[in-house]
This record gives structure tokens, sequence and C-alpha cells, in this order.
């Protein structure tokens, strides 16, 4: 069967299949764009709330639970991990925030981020995309590097269900990307290749995420938390005051409400 082939995998290949197809979801949300040239924003609005709900979700339950239950085992105090990680994921996404220039959908150009640059706003709204995709390739990656370790926190099928449920979350992220784009004036073959080109980092996330807790095992519970702490950063700093801008913030936190709901059932449920 293919998921007794997947489970003899070495955990890097693993990560990077899992986070190749979440790369492979978002190519398929942003093929949408052949189909529509714009997008509803309170449809838009509640994509945005949905990826916000399930990255809570997979931060507590795929993330910050495993580390703490993996400290105990490495005879770490179990809070620590936790929190230092958790602390240090979020120092580092405000830190590329700083620095990597970049646009939020819907601002104009004068409101980009990060480093002042002549980059074009097609290019700057990829990259404000690209900043969400860092945390969840790298959450991928540590959870299937985990499983290396053989500890009893860790498992074939949480791994599988995090990477399940971001790939889920990632369709519409390609949408909420290339979409827009068209109505920015972009053909919609640019607006695709841009779209896809949003989540190529995964992969590379993942790949890392896997090789630095093989390697390193005394990292791993900090690692856990450190993808937890970018991707809460990521959904406080950026996807909620995204999805609300509008003031559709019922669409929005029902959307939310929902994303957490299916992640938290897909991980206690096949996790």
């Amino acid at each position: 069967m293919l998921f007794d082939w997947f489970k003899e995998l070495n955990p890097i290949i693993q990560a990077f299949l899992a986070t190749s197809f979440n790369w492979f979801l978002t190519a398929c949300g942003a093929a949408l764009v052949f189909l529509f040239r714009t997008i509803n924003r309170k449809v838009l609005d509640a994509m945005l709330g949905f990826a916000a709900g399930v990255m809570v979700a997979a931060s507590f339950f795929s993330l910050l639970a495993p580390a703490v239950e993996m400290a105990g085992e490495l005879q770490v105090p179990a809070w620590i991990p936790a929190v230092v990680g958790f602390l240090l994921g979020g120092a580092f996404l405000w830190t590329v925030d700083k620095i990597l220039p970049h646009l939020h959908l819907g601002f104009p150009t004068e409101e980009a981020e990060g480093i002042k640059t002549s980059w074009r706003r097609n290019v700057l709204l990829v990259l404000a995309i690209t900043l969400h995709n860092i945390p969840e390739g790298l959450a991928v990656g540590v959870a299937f590097g985990a499983l290396y370790h053989h500890l009893p926190a860790a498992s074939l099928a949480g791994a599988v269900t995090l990477a399940l449920g971001i790939g889920i979350q990632n369709f519409p992220e390609g949408t909420a990307v290339s979409v827009p784009l068209r109505r920015e004036g972009l053909s919609r073959l640019k607006s695709f290749w841009y779209g896809q080109l949003s989540a190529v980092v995964e992969p590379i996330a993942g790949v890392l995420g896997a090789a630095a807790v093989i390697y390193i095992r005394p990292i791993l519970p900090y690692a856990l938390s450190f993808a937890a702490g970018a991707m809460i950063f990521v959904v406080v700093e950026e996807l909620i005051p995204e999805s609300q801008r509008e003031k559709n913030t019922d669409i929005a936190t029902v959307a939310m409400m929902l994303g957490f709901a299916l992640m938290m059932a897909l991980d206690v449920g096949l996790g």
C-alpha cells in the first residue's frame, strides 16, 4: 500500500514529499484564476479566517502539546522548551517581517513593510504570503523529523495529519494570492505562476526543519515550539487583521472557528 511505502522512507524524504504536496495544493488553489477574474471580499476574508483557525489549532495540538511531552522524556522541565521555543519563533518571524519587503492584500504600495525597495507591487504581494509558508513548512518538517527518534509523542499519523491540515488551508490561500493578482492587471498565467510560487519555500523549510531535529536531537521540543510561535505570530500579526480589514468580522470569525474545529478534529481523530 502507498502508506506502507511512505512509512519506510527516511523522515527527510517524508518531509519533502509532504511539503511538496502542500505546495501542489497551493498551486491547485492558484489555478482557480483561470476560472475567475475577481474574488468577493467576503470570500477572501473567510479564506483568511479559515487559514488562521487551522494554524492556531495546529500550533497547539500538533506542535506545543507534543513539545511539552517530549521535554519530559528528554529530562527537561516541560515548560522551558515550550516557552523558549515559542517566543523565539515569534521573534524570528518578527525579524523577517521587519527586513523582508512585502505588501499585504488590499493595501496601497506605499504601505509596503520591510526594507524599502523598488520591487514591483505583485512581487511584494507574493512575498507577504510567502512569509506565511515559512513556519508552515518548518512545522511539517519538524513533525516528520521527530519520527527519527521514535519518541512516544511523535507519530507518523500525527505528522501526516498536520501536513494534511496545512495543505487544506493552502488551497484557498493559493486562490487568495492569484485572483487578486489577476485583478491587479497581471495575465492569468502570471497570476497563477506567482500564486503557486508563494509556497515554494515550504519544501525548503520542511527539509531544513526535519534535518535539524534529526541531527540535533536536544532541540526537538524547542523546534516544535519554535514552529508554533512562528505560526501564531503570522495569525495574530497578519491573517486576523487582514481578514477583518473590510469589517466582515462575523464571516472571518466563523471561518476561523470552522478552521480550528477541522484541524482539531483531524489531529485528535487521526493523530
